[in-house]
């Protein structure tokens, strides 16, 4: 699209320490590839909104799965040369409790639901006149601006449509098409996210680039709509988790 202006004790064997390891490195390596796969898009409706979705409250979230991570690699060092199986069982826990934080298991809670669709169009399908039709649709960034409120206000897990939202996830537009994981979606685009409401909302509302598609939902009729959630399902992502490259905030 154009851009619109502005886890009595016995030996361990070996099998349960590396698929320990394993999933340790793979949890780790989902957790800090996020920054570099939401900042992969190519537009922007003004060069003064942030497109990247991770913001100062994806970076933290970042540094600390890195501590996190870090952590979780010594306890596996240190427990590979002992005797005590609990220590694989804590280490695996833990491996367990970043599931939901890394999108591949199923979570329910309260939260809310966004909705953004493009301008009405007229009986004969078209635009009104005189109007550039990048004013009246939906764009990538103003997606990614609900997405970026949603985490800084302290979202625990997202879907965008129908697929749930992990590291590798990346939304782009072509035209006014919403690509994401291999699959086109056209609008309304929803994005729904589990965590408090109000505090959610708020974040949205504050964004500079939602600012901005209020403006154009006031001026053009766009559809832009804020649902309370008691009960929020989303499911776990069960596509490919393969990471291409990641980058580790310094």
């Amino acid at each position: 699209m154009s851009q619109r202006q502005q886890s009595g004790p016995r030996r361990v064997g070996g099998r349960a320490w590396q698929a320990a390891a394993v999933l340790v490195c793979l949890v780790a390596g989902l957790l800090l590839g996020t920054a570099r796969s939401w900042s992969s898009g190519h537009e922007t409706r003004t060069r003064s909104v942030d497109l990247s979705v991770l913001v100062t409250e994806g970076e933290q979230r970042v540094q600390q799965a890195e501590r996190t991570a870090a952590g979780l690699r010594s306890q596996v060092e240190e427990a590979a040369s002992a005797d005590l199986s609990p220590q694989v069982d804590s280490v695996l826990t833990e491996v367990q409790d970043a599931g939901p934080q890394a999108g591949l298991t199923p979570v329910t809670g309260p939260g809310l639901r966004v909705s953004l669709t493009d301008a009405p169009r007229d009986s004969d399908g078209n635009y009104p006149a005189g109007v550039n039709p990048d004013d009246l649709v939906v764009h990538q960034q103003d997606v990614q601006a609900v997405v970026n409120g949603l985490w800084a206000g302290g979202a625990e897990a997202m879907m965008i449509m129908d697929q749930r939202v992990v590291t590798t996830s990346a939304v782009r537009c072509i035209g006014n098409v919403l690509l994401l994981q291999g699959r086109t979606y056209s609008p309304p685009f929803v994005v729904t996210a589990i965590g408090d409401p109000d505090r959610m909302r708020t974040a949205v509302r504050d964004q500079p680039g939602v600012q901005l598609f209020q403006r154009y939902v006031d001026r053009y009729d766009l559809g832009f709509e804020i649902t309370d959630l008691q009960a929020a399902e989303l499911p776990g992502y069960d596509g490919s988790i393969r990471l291409t490259s990641a980058d580790v905030p310094r």
